[in-house]
């Protein structure tokens, strides 16, 4: 049985305390939280605490705080070389305390408190100092998880960028097509099913082979047709770019 204390209370940390409740092999002992209403479902079984004092001894702690908090806050852990992991995807392994051994637990799914999901399915990328640290963080990630990678700070640093375009700013063009129908009197949903498809092509087409659409068949007429239609400097803007993107990425 590995024991796992988790500090936090954000998205990351609600996923990661209901997975590691249902895990097996898994002692989930305490989770630090800074606002116990912060947290709406923790299990009476568990332990939380607002004293980084009070922590118990575990042979795990995962830091699921915001990115400009972790370092602080693994220097506050009062103990000496127990692993110590954070969850971000833009923050060096190297950049947690050197009391305690260091690693790195980063879950790469868009996580909502409100959403549930199966977390079977979500990524794990592992990185630590040592064999015997990544076989324990192995062990773990593998308990809620079916998909776990070892992964080192620079390819995290990529996976979390290429994430940033796929999710981030994918989810920024849908607000900007709802906000187009919306204006427009359309309903969104009526777009839902395209988007449904564009994303399941993925399963058997890669990105450039799914490319479909006017910049992509060099549709001039109707590019100028749509840039005429949109008022919006922003949205105009965007449009020029991406439609140049695809068109430059057409040529390669």
């Amino acid at each position: 049985m590995i024991s796992v204390s988790i500090i936090g209370s954000g998205n990351v940390a609600q996923h990661l305390i209901s997975a590691f409740e249902k895990a097996d092999g898994i002692e989930l002992v305490q989770v630090y939280l800074r606002n116990p209403n912060s947290i709406t479902s923790i299990s009476k079984s568990i332990a939380f605490t607002q004293n980084f004092n009070e922590l118990q001894p575990v042979d795990l702690f995962i830091i699921a705080v915001s990115d400009d908090a972790i370092v602080s806050v693994s220097e506050q852990i009062p103990f000496i070389n127990h692993l110590v992991v954070h969850t971000s995807g833009s923050v060096a392994m190297e950049s947690l305390s050197n009391s305690n051994r260091k690693g790195v637990f980063y879950p790469l799914q868009t996580l909502s408190k409100t959403k549930e999901i199966n977390f079977k399915e979500v990524p794990l990328c592992l990185e630590a100092e040592n064999k015997s640290d990544m076989k324990m963080l192995h062990e773990v990630a593998s308990a809620i998880s079916n998909n776990v990678y070892e992964i080192d700070s620079n390819q995290r640093k990529s996976l979390h960028i290429a994430a940033v375009f796929v999710n981030n700013f994918a989810n920024h063009l849908f607000q900007i097509g709802n906000d187009i129908c919306e204006e427009n009197g359309i309903s969104f949903d009526i777009l839902k099913p395209l988007i449904t498809e564009t994303a399941n092509k993925l399963n058997t087409l890669s990105p450039k082979e799914a490319q479909t659409g006017p910049a992509k068949r060099g549709d001039t007429s109707t590019i100028n047709k749509h840039l005429d239609f949109l008022t919006d400097p922003n949205q105009k803007e965007i449009y020029k770019i991406l439609t140049k993107s695809i068109i430059d990425n057409g040529k390669l």
